[in-house]
């Protein structure tokens, strides 16, 4: 009988780790959600080095359930087993050190629960150019978010992780941002005011107010009242599409705004802020930028299937060549890039001069 040679050394495969990666990254994804909402990392940040046993009672898992998740988490480099002990991988341990693991168990949850249905349609979305997975989402709503609004759970989810996410960009809007000029300061689309309340707490000479949609405006306003900024930030309603803006600002915020919609929409937003500007205010934009020739970065390319199947009309993480046309399509110049070089994701800050 002959034996056939196997050409490939052991854990050698034909196809690459990172195209498998690929073809099967919804489970690579599973793996790190189920690692994060059972614990496993928070546990092994405690206690470097658990031993199985550990895990098994820590987790209330059985073996062959432990076994599956071991086998996706180590195969994914998230976690590494030394002797009898697992630990997690410097990656995610970085993650922990540096203050970022909040925000990676709020990115975990909106993929999760938030972005997944809507993704089915991506390519159907591709097509017909707007945001097809909306329908995947009950209500009669615009935006994937009016029709969050009418499920607490899932607007708590989006909250959660927006508010996180706004968070770690607040810092980046403080330590950028050139607010030397800004006293009254207009947040289109501020969302719960994360936003508004850094920028306030950062320089007390400024007034800030959020402009939202009324299902947002409570919940903003709370926020605004426990940090005990409600003379200096205020919170009203309006469509930022329909409504004409209010006056007497010098400065006009999108944050996390303009993504959202596809290049006219966003030229109506940037029009009204034009409108209602002096001359010499300006538009702020902070938000993820891809680089103009389209080729990355990485982060940039995997959030934009979300804006462009669920969120608005069809929008994506645009490049900043995009925004800038914009900007003086609509009568504002001096247009000034601003990069967030130390930031994990690739957030920059666009400003723009009346």
């Amino acid at each position: 009988m002959t034996e056939v040679q196997n050409p490939f050394t052991p854990h050698e495969s034909v196809v690459p780790d990172a195209l498998t990666t690929v073809l099967l990254g919804h489970n690579a994804f599973q793996f790190m959600r189920a690692g994060v909402e059972l614990g496993l990392f928070d546990l092994l940040e405690r206690s470097p080095g658990a031993s199985r046993q550990q895990l098994l009672d820590e987790l209330g898992l059985q073996e062959r359930a432990l076994d599956i998740l071991v086998l996706g988490v180590s195969s994914l480099k998230l976690v590494e087993r030394r002797g009898e002990g697992y630990f997690n991988t410097q990656s995610v341990a970085d993650l922990f050190t540096g203050g970022h693991w909040e925000l990676v168990k709020a990115v975990v949850g909106f993929e999760a629960y938030v972005t997944y249905p809507g993704l089915v349609d991506f390519t159907e979305s591709l097509r017909d150019n707007t945001n097809v997975g909306l329908r995947r989402y009950p209500g009669d709503g615009a935006t994937v978010y009016h029709r969050l609004s009418e499920d607490p759970e899932l607007l708590q989810v989006f909250y959660h992780f927006m508010g996180t996410w706004s968070a770690v960009a607040s810092k980046h809007l403080i330590n950028y941002g050139d607010f030397s000029t800004s006293r009254r300061i207009l947040d289109v689309g501020g969302g719960d005011a994360t936003m508004a309340i850094a920028v306030a707490k950062a320089h007390p000479e400024v007034e800030v107010t959020v402009l939202e949609i009324p299902k947002v405006v409570e919940l903003a306003r709370k926020r605004v009242e426990e940090a005990g900024l409600s003379d200096r930030v205020k919170v009203v309603e309006g469509d930022i599409f329909e409504d004409a803006y209010p006056e007497g600002y010098d400065t006009v915020m999108f944050v996390h705004q303009l993504q959202i919609w596809p290049q006219d929409r966003i030229r109506v937003l940037l029009g009204h802020a034009h409108a209602v500007l002096p001359d010499g205010g300006r538009v702020m934009i902070l938000n993820s930028m891809s680089e103009d020739g389209y080729d990355g970065p990485l982060m940039a390319a995997l959030a934009s299937p979300f804006f462009a199947a669920v969120a608005g009309e069809g929008g994506m993480l645009y490049a900043w060549e995009k925004y800038e046309e914009s900007l003086k399509e609509v009568g504002f110049d001096s247009v000034l890039r601003t990069r967030c070089t130390d930031a994990i994701t690739p957030h920059g800050i666009i400003t723009a001069t009346k």
